[in-house]
C-alpha cells in the first residue's frame, strides 16, 4: 500500500498544535491526514523525557535520516533476536527455517520477528568483514550466485522403466514409501555417498561408497534399506547413471519398483536434489572422501532428519516418517 511521508511543514503544524493541547484527531483534520498517522508520528518521534516536547526542527532531520536507513539495521539492535538467529545458524538451520520457526517459539512476541531475507543480509554483511556466519549456509557461499544449468548426458540402461510409467500416486506424494536415489561425489576418485530420500517425509538415508560401480551401489543400497519396513518401500526413482546398471538385482533385493527420470530433468527428483544440496553443507565439493567415515555421514544425516522443514509444517523428517511407519505396522 502506497503512502506519503509527512513533510516538514506538516511536522511544524503538528508540533505547534500538540503543544497547544489539540487532540490527535483535530490535528489530523487540520493537516488532512488520518489520526493514526499523527498518533504514530508522536509515538515514533516523540520526546524521550517528560520534560521535553515533540518539536519539528529536530524531529524532521531525525525522520529523514531514519528513512534512508535499511530496516534490517534496526533489527540488529535487538540482541535477543540476533542471538537466537546466530544460535540456529550454528545448528545449520536455513534463514527461512529460522524466520518461520521463530513465530512458533514466540507467537506473542512481535520483537522476535525477522524475515529470511534480512537474515541473509546479515550473513553477507558479516562475510564482508571476514565473518564466518556464511559457512552455516547450505552451500557456504559469501554471496548469491546464479544457478548453473544442470544436466550431463547419460546412456540409457536396457530394460529400464521410464518415469512416465511410474504410478500417478507417486507424483502427488499421497503415500509414504516412494524414494528418490542418487550419489554425490567427493574429490575425484576419493569416494562417493549414496543418498536415498523418501518423497513425502523428506527422510534421508545415506551411506559411503568406495567407488561408483553398480555392484558397490547395489550392495550398499540393499544394506541401507534393510532397516526400513517393507510397507515403506514402494518405488525408487533414479537418474540414468551407470551406477544403477544392476537395478533389476536391486529391485529383487529391496522389493522396490525402480523408475528412471528423463535426461536433463533434475526436477523429477527434486526432493533428492534438494537434500543433496543440504548434505553438501557437511561434505562440500572437493571433500577427500577417504577421510570421511560412516559415522561422519550418519551424524550429518541425523542432523538433517531432525531439522524442521517448511514443507512439513515445521515437523522433522524423522518424526513424519517414523510416525507413519509405526502407524502402518500397527494396522
Amino acid at each position: 500500500m502506497s503512502y506519503i511521508h509527512l513533510t516538514e511543514n506538516e511536522r511544524y503544524v503538528i508540533s505547534h498544535l500538540n503543544v497547544a493541547g489539540f487532540s490527535k484527531r483535530e490535528i489530523a483534520r487540520r493537516i488532512n491526514r488520518d489520526h493514526s498517522t499523527v498518533s504514530r508520528e508522536l509515538k515514533r518521534n516523540g520526546p524521550e523525557y517528560d520534560c521535553t516536547v515533540y518539536w519539528y526542527d529536530w524531529t524532521h532531520p531525525v525522520a529523514l535520516k531514519r528513512r534512508h536507513q535499511a530496516r534490517h539495521y534496526r533489527r540488529e539492535g535487538n540482541e535477543r533476536l540476533v542471538d537466537y538467529v546466530k544460535t540456529k545458524l550454528n545448528l545449520q538451520w536455513s534463514p527461512e527455517e529460522i524466520s518461520d520457526y521463530m513465530r512458533i517459539n514466540y507467537p506473542d512476541d512481535e520483537t522476535m520477528r525477522v524475515c529470511h531475507e534480512t537474515i541473509y543480509r546479515w550473513i553477507y554483511k558479516d562475510a564482508k568483514v571476514n565473518g564466518k556466519l556464511y559457512l552455516n549456509l547450505r552451500r557456504g557461499r559469501k554471496r548469491r550466485r546464479r544457478q548453473k544449468r544442470y544436466g550431463l548426458g547419460r546412456r540409457f540402461l536396457a530394460g529400464r522403466k521410464r518415469i512416465a510409467q511410474r504410478p500417478e500416486i507417486v507424483e502427488g506424494r499421497k503415500r509414504f514409501g516412494d524414494w528418490e536415489g542418487d550419489t554425490i561425489e567427493g574429490k575425484k576418485s576419493s569416494g562417493y555417498i549414496a543418498t536415498l530420500v523418501e518423497r513425502k517425509s523428506r527422510y534421508l538415508l545415506a551411506g559411503k561408497l568406495e567407488n561408483k560401480k553398480a555392484t558397490t551401489l547395489t550392495d550398499k543400497s540393499t544394506q541401507i534399506f534393510r532397516r526400513i519396513p517393507g510397507i515403506m518401500r514402494q518405488t525408487l526413482t533414479v537418474d540414468n547413471g551407470t551406477e544403477f546398471a544392476q537395478f533389476k538385482e536391486l529391485e529383487e533385493k529391496t522389493k522396490l519398483s525402480i523408475y528412471f527420470a528423463d535426461p536433463y530433468a533434475a526436477w523429477q527428483r527434486g526432493a533428492n536434489e534438494n537434500t543433496n544440496g543440504l548434505l553438501r553443507q557437511y561434505f562440500p565439493k572437493g571433500t577427500y572422501m577417504r577421510k570421511i567415515t560412516e559415522r561422519d555421514i550418519s551424524r550429518a544425516v541425523k542432523r538433517l532428519n531432525n531439522r524442521p522443514r517448511k514443507s512439513l509444517n515445521y515437523r522433522t523428517p524423522y518424526e513424519v516418517f517414523w510416525n507413519a511407519a509405526r502407524g502402518a505396522l500397527a494396522i
